[in-house]
């Protein structure tokens, strides 16, 4: 430290810039260090509250209702006699009849918006504390009531399981959370660190000379090295737990989409902070160690720079497996075989990513040197010639300032085949999706009001036809009142429809339970008055549905023109259809908790809790590529100013023998654009052909991801340009003779 102290204004500059890297790095490890304590933390708390079935004084029944596109869980109790009760987390007693406690959130909501009182019958006698709710946005309430009000209701033994049924992000969707957010965020953290640790590597290594020279020994001069990158390690390690605690806390009360949790969760546990004390500080003593072996074993060579090795081309070896395990189940597809499926993929598709991606960043120096002295041969340019050259003998330089880009780059065509496969099993597989909602649970007002949601594509009433309460199957058919125009855009195809007619739908290429007859009747009901009998006719539209369509084969479409005045609600549907994409979902959902909240809506085909899923695991995905950026833009900014500082002896010498200020920048921007040049080019194949191994082996209906190739070509585009112009105001040409080396 006395060393680095005694060195001068450009020995402190380096030590700030190497705490401040690590403290960033530091902060990004803990976030995603703690991310699986949040979601340990909510199902523990979910799993807590879950009631038991046992022998006790109380009857329980759960429901589970959406209330718009937030999950609402109610739990009605009924005591049967006198006694003692259990009593769930977050709660003092549970509620007597005709009482309820309510989660603040669900607080919020009924004094807000009066129509929901319907939704939990009784008086607020209380809230439930943050001890009983998953998190700040629980939407949950425990309901008294009578026990002749409760039907199929079971006994209540106890609260608590020992794990939730219910869980946040499944665990099998968790394990590629994990495994995704250690490729974009973990893995470019590490080369970062290492980054940090390597500051103005040259002039350390030739003041470590200097000082093996004057007689030091091997061991110590390497102690030497990393006591200084041990010491702004730990510092910076401190500064980035203390700014991650700060930024935690912020977030807590302000949230992700789909994702909320209190303070103490996102607080990192001891071992989170061992690993972030102790980790960072280890990994710049094991590069501290390895960068400063050449100048203790030779000095000599290190104070009158001698010529260096060339980069080893081990490492780009690492890419034939990776690549080879990729490229084998993307020709598989081609060919038509399908090799989803099985234990053998779900090892070998991760393994041959993080493969690929070692290979990426140890054969990038090797490559860039052979292209550059491939180029340097055959450049006219001088600029180009310099670049070339200055690559050709140290390449690494220039890598350690695009490594974090091109890393950036290669997780994010990973994560878009992760969202791909995830939104492929959490939706529906058609292009549209209908919302069915009773008739009888809404007023003229908000039917009108529900067909004008933004986002909804048109709405559409059907009735069930009456039958007799029967214990033996009675066969009925199904009416919708729609036009030919409504049918073709609900449908996939619909062939033969004329308007002002009634028709029958009939799908040849599906099964019926029963199909009606042309000249069969069948009754439906009518407010306060006789039934109307409507006949099959003989005339029929041929289509062909979506899964799980109120269009269903057998179903009678009726005109509005004819349609049966003052059908009953009782029997009625109002289906409403909109685009299936999850944004879309959601802000339907959204619009009719708005407007009607006290109904029951059925998102056909889709689960509410699979939709909340799948919204949070795409915000700790892009937590993950905001880490990522934050990482790769530090490592860029570190590295330029670092290696500005180091070459300022260089520019120096350039800039006496008459170079132009002009020639030096255009130098600087070729010397950083060759190397991510290399790296993204190889970072979008790759990271592409790793993406479809992914979705291949998922065995989801999309294999190439055609529409994120455009989306990955402009962001390194994006990259190429931004690393361009960051890299020119770094070139100062101010002569000063005390950059002169003097040996």
């Amino acid at each position: 430290m006395r060393l680095l102290w005694g060195s001068g204004r450009r020995g402190q500059v380096r030590f700030l810039l190497m705490a401040i890297g690590s403290a960033v790095g530091v902060a990004c490890l803990a976030s995603v260090l703690t991310i699986p304590s949040i979601l340990a933390a909510h199902d523990a708390r979910t799993a807590a509250r879950e009631p038991r079935p046992g022998t006790s004084n109380f009857l329980y029944r759960e429901f589970r209702d959406p209330y718009g596109s937030q999950p609402l869980h109610r739990v009605f109790v009924a005591r049967t006699g006198p006694g003692s009760s259990p009593v769930p987390p977050g709660v003092e007693r549970l509620p007597s009849a005709g009482e309820a406690i309510v989660s603040p959130k669900l607080a919020e909501i009924l004094s807000a918006n009066p129509q929901t009182a319907s939704l939990i019958p009784g008086r607020l006698t209380g809230t439930i504390t943050p001890e009983g709710l998953a998190d700040t946005e629980d939407l949950y309430a425990y309901i008294g009531t009578a026990p002749a009000n409760l039907t199929e209701a079971e006994q209540l033994g106890s609260f608590g399981t020992g794990r939730s049924w219910r869980q946040i992000v499944a665990p099998s969707s968790l394990n590629v959370l994990r495994f995704t957010l250690g490729c974009i965020v973990l893995l470019p953290l590490v080369i970062f660190l290492s980054v940090c640790a390597r500051l103005s590597g040259e002039s350390r290594a030739r003041r470590l000379a200097a000082l093996r020279l004057v007689g030091l020994s091997v061991k110590d001069t390497l102690r030497v090295n990393a006591g200084e990158s041990v010491v702004a390690a730990f510092v910076g390690a401190v500064l980035g737990v203390v700014g991650y605690l700060g930024v935690n806390e912020v977030m807590a009360r302000v949230g992700l989409p789909g994702l909320h949790w209190y303070p103490a969760d996102g607080r990192p546990e001891a071992s989170t902070i061992a690993v972030c004390l102790l980790g960072c500080p280890a990994l710049a003593w094991v590069v501290g160690q390895f960068s400063a072996r050449r100048a203790a074993l030779s000095p000599i060579s290190v104070r009158r720079t001698g010529e260096r090795k060339p980069p080893r081309k081990y490492g780009a070896l690492l890419l034939i497996p990776g690549l080879g395990v990729i490229g084998g189940y993307c020709v598989l597809s081609v060919l038509g075989r399908d090799p989803s499926g099985g234990s053998a993929s779900s090892v070998l598709v991760p393994g041959a990513v993080l493969l690929t991606g070692a290979g990426l960043v140890f054969g990038l120096a090797p490559i860039t040197a052979w292209l550059a002295r491939r180029l340097a041969g055959v450049a006219k340019s001088l600029p180009v010639a310099l670049a070339m050259r200055r690559s050709e003998v140290d390449p690494g330089s220039s890598l350690r300032v695009v490594t974090g880009l091109v890393l950036l780059v290669f997780g994010a065509s990973l994560t878009q085949g992760v969202l791909v496969e995830l939104d492929q099993v959490s939706r529906r597989t058609a292009p549209l999706q209908e919302y069915r909602i009773g008739l009888s649970e809404l007023g003229s007002a908000q039917r009108q009001a529900l067909a004008k949601v933004p986002g909804v594509r048109t709405s559409l009433v059907s009735y069930d036809s009456w039958a007799t309460q029967a214990e033996n199957y009675v066969p009925g058919a199904d009416l919708v009142v729609a036009t030919c125009s409504q049918l073709a855009a609900s449908t996939e195809r619909a062939t033969g429809c004329v308007d002002g007619r009634v028709m029958q739908v009939r799908d040849s290429g599906a099964p019926v339970e029963y199909d009606p007859k042309p000249g069969e009747r069948f009754a439906f009901e009518v407010e306060n008055g006789p039934k109307v009998m409507i006949t099959v006719p003989r005339q029929r539209v041929q289509v062909k549905p979506y899964d799980m369509s109120v269009f269903d084969s057998g179903t009678l479409l009726v005109p509005p023109s004819l349609a049966p005045p003052k059908l009953a609600d009782s029997a009625g549907t109002l289906t409403l259809v909109s685009d299936a994409d999850p944004a879309t979902i959601r802000a339907v959902l959204d619009g009719v908790g708005a407007i009607a909240p006290t109904a029951s809506v059925e998102p056909v085909g889709i689960v509410i809790d699979s939709l909340a899923q799948l919204t949070v695991i795409r915000s700790l995905l892009a937590v993950g590529m905001v880490l990522g950026l934050v990482i790769g833009v530090a490592a860029f900014v570190v590295s330029v100013a670092d290696r500005a500082m180091e070459r300022r002896g260089q520019v120096t010498a350039l800039a006496l023998l008459g170079a132009r200020a002009g020639t030096l920048r255009v130098v600087q921007v070729v010397q950083v654009g060759l190397p991510l040049v290399v790296g993204l080019g190889a970072a979008i194949v790759t990271g592409w052909l790793a993406e479809s191994s992914y979705l291949i082996t998922g065995g989801g209906a999309v294999h190439w991801d055609w529409e994120g190739l455009p989306l990955l070509l402009a962001c390194a585009l994006g990259v190429l340009i931004a690393a361009a112009l960051a890299s020119v105001p770094m070139v100062r040409r101010h002569i000063d003779p005390e950059h002169i080396r003097r040996d």
